[in-house]
């Protein structure tokens, strides 16, 4: 049964996850403010594609939130002198994992939750088909949710926001087939690490592989618009 009069917050980055992500909490009756980050990503295109995506499924607000994660480094995805891998997904957790990222961009959408008086707030983590990102993981979400218990006035007063993490425990190919049957047009979403400006996606970097791989699994055509 869908929810009614329920508002959450979506982490939205413009990407293949956060999109069907949007249309699922849409679909479930909520209304939605959606939240992206200019965090000094060398992939800008995304942005563009989370404004205009977050028009299309009607979200109440749009808010990008500008974090200089590039001062800090030690991601291929903040730091242009580190070059994106294209050999293909490890066992390792790669140079594009961005410290902390996942943390501060929580820990930002928590606050707006409280501004909002949110009772949901949606992030697209993925433990399967990923790219071993710890901050993506169940238990990383469990600890986040004690956090924003504890640290919130509406935690403290008994009604906390919930972490909601549907599409944790599905692979990429079950997320899109899941988006396809809520009408996602995926050519619209930018997934790739080194997309150029006009969102069009390398095909080599672990994003691109991953994504391939899911439209291939599900069966379905590759929608993504590729530089060659």
């Amino acid at each position: 049964m869908a929810t009614v009069d329920k508002t959450a917050v979506i982490l939205l980055s413009g990407g293949l996850d956060s999109v069907t992500l949007l249309a699922l909490a849409r679909s479930e009756g909520y209304q939605c403010h959606t939240l992206s980050f200019a965090y000094g990503q060398r992939h800008t295109a995304e942005l563009a594609a989370a404004a205009d995506l977050s028009m299309q499924y009607g979200a109440k607000s749009h808010r990008v939130v500008p974090i200089d994660l590039g001062s800090i480094g030690g991601s291929a995805l903040t730091d242009h002198s580190l070059s994106v891998p294209v050999d293909g997904v490890t066992d390792q957790i790669p140079i594009t994992y961005v410290p902390a990222r996942n943390t501060i961009f929580l820990a930002y959408a928590l606050g707006v939750c409280e501004v909002l008086d949110a009772d949901a707030l949606f992030v697209g983590v993925n433990a399967v088909d990923y790219s071993g990102y710890p901050d993506c993981r169940p238990e990383f979400i469990d600890a986040f949710q004690s956090l924003a218990n504890l640290a919130t006035k509406a935690g403290v007063e008994g009604h906390g926001v919930v972490v909601q993490t549907p599409l944790i425990a599905l692979s990429k190919a079950e997320i899109i087939k899941l988006g396809v049957s809520l009408g996602v047009d995926y050519s619209q979403t930018v997934s790739c690490y080194s997309a150029d400006e006009q969102g069009r996606a390398c095909g080599l970097c672990d994003s691109c592989r991953l994504r391939k791989q899911g439209f291939s699994q599900a069966g379905l055509d590759d929608p993504t618009r590729y530089q060659a």
